[in-house]
């Protein structure tokens, strides 16, 4: 009976010896954790902290962010531009996202304590006008918050036709504005045509994309800020930019029209054309381009010198209708393919 207690005793002393450097494990471990999901709140909650998690800013802010943005509107209060920019949702100051609220004007023109002393004529970072700062500081400015949140679009700015052409977010951007013009469908393009004026030309031309109409815009096609495929496209090649809206056009056919199939462009101009369908040239010097007899020996309407109206010998009948407007897809209207079993010309 003693020995039974004794040893009744001695576990429960290395129990107790096992279970006391536990507790203490346990109740340490919990302490940490609180302090952790009390700093974690700190952070979502206040913008200075969230801001300094994220790395947006490389300076603590001399005052808090609604009296830094008053000490500016003393003297820049009365600028139009300032006034539409106090309107835009980067200017938010209940937004912790915003530049605004976590530093108010700091948080793109950069430590402004010299200017706001008098000592230095203009901010950190200035965005534009002759003594606008350097193009990688400007970009760096926007893409410390642009390029976390918005990474898709901006995925391929790196490398792009853009950057390399050096150029700046706000060359096309406008961020002292309600609205961005370059983000408004009604003000994009002519944001485009600054730079592009051959595709300002031909969107005045016979045939063109209702861009100027406002049915079609840059962005519809293009992603200026990169892309993995040609020409700034959305997509990967022509035909599936194309095929998002022009989706009749995608198949799979029974019968497919080679061209198309690779590349709409081979018969089309995107902007403007002075010949119908946005097509690079009349129909019948179109098709002629392939279905001639130098070509691949086609022959027929287009066999030589019986493709010119009215010029050489041959058959009077060909040139006569080609001198008389008729077209090759008066017959060859599924010029695109088709399904029927009997069109493997493409007719009607």
């Amino acid at each position: 009976m003693k020995q039974t207690l004794a040893l009744t005793l001695l576990l429960g002393m290395a129990l107790m010896l096992g279970i006391v450097p536990f507790s203490a494990r346990a109740q340490q471990s919990t302490v940490a954790q609180r302090q952790s999901a009390s700093a974690a709140t700190v952070v979502q909650h206040d913008p200075r902290a969230l801001a300094a998690s994220a790395g947006w800013l490389a300076h603590a802010p001399r005052m808090p962010a609604a009296a830094e943005v008053r000490t500016c509107l003393k003297c820049h209060g009365g600028d139009p531009k300032v006034a539409a920019f106090l309107e835009s949702p980067m200017a938010v100051m209940g937004d912790s996202r915003t530049p605004m609220a976590v530093d108010g004007c700091e948080g793109c023109h950069g430590d402004s304590a010299a200017h706001v002393a008098g000592k230095a004529p203009y901010p950190a970072i200035v965005f534009s006008g002759p003594h606008a700062s350097p193009v990688s500081v400007r970009n760096e400015v926007c893409l410390g918050c642009h390029q976390e949140r918005q990474a898709g679009p901006l995925m391929n700015w790196q490398g792009s036709s853009m950057e390399r052409a050096d150029l700046s977010c706000t060359d096309c951007h406008s961020a002292m504005a309600a609205k961005d013009p370059v983000l408004v469908r009604a003000t994009q393009p002519q944001i485009c045509f600054k730079c592009h004026a051959r595709q300002r030309a031909e969107s005045y031309m016979y045939s063109h994309h209702p861009i100027r109409e406002g049915l079609v815009v840059c962005s519809d096609c293009h992603n200026a800020m990169g892309s993995p495929g040609p020409h700034l496209l959305k997509e990967f090649t022509v035909n599936q930019t194309c095929y998002n809206c022009h989706a009749d056009k995608r198949g799979p056919l029974l019968w497919e029209h080679q061209p198309v199939r690779e590349n709409c462009l081979n018969c089309h101009t995107p902007h403007g054309s002075p010949w119908a369908r946005l097509l690079k040239e009349p129909v019948n010097f179109l098709c002629s381009s392939c279905h001639s007899a130098e070509a691949n020996m086609s022959g027929g309407a287009f066999g030589g010198a019986h493709s010119i109206p009215f010029g050489g010998p041959g058959s009077s009948f060909f040139n006569s209708a080609l001198a008389n407007q008729r077209t090759c897809i008066n017959c060859h209207s599924q010029v695109h393919g088709s399904n029927s079993p009997a069109g493997a010309f493409f007719f009607r």
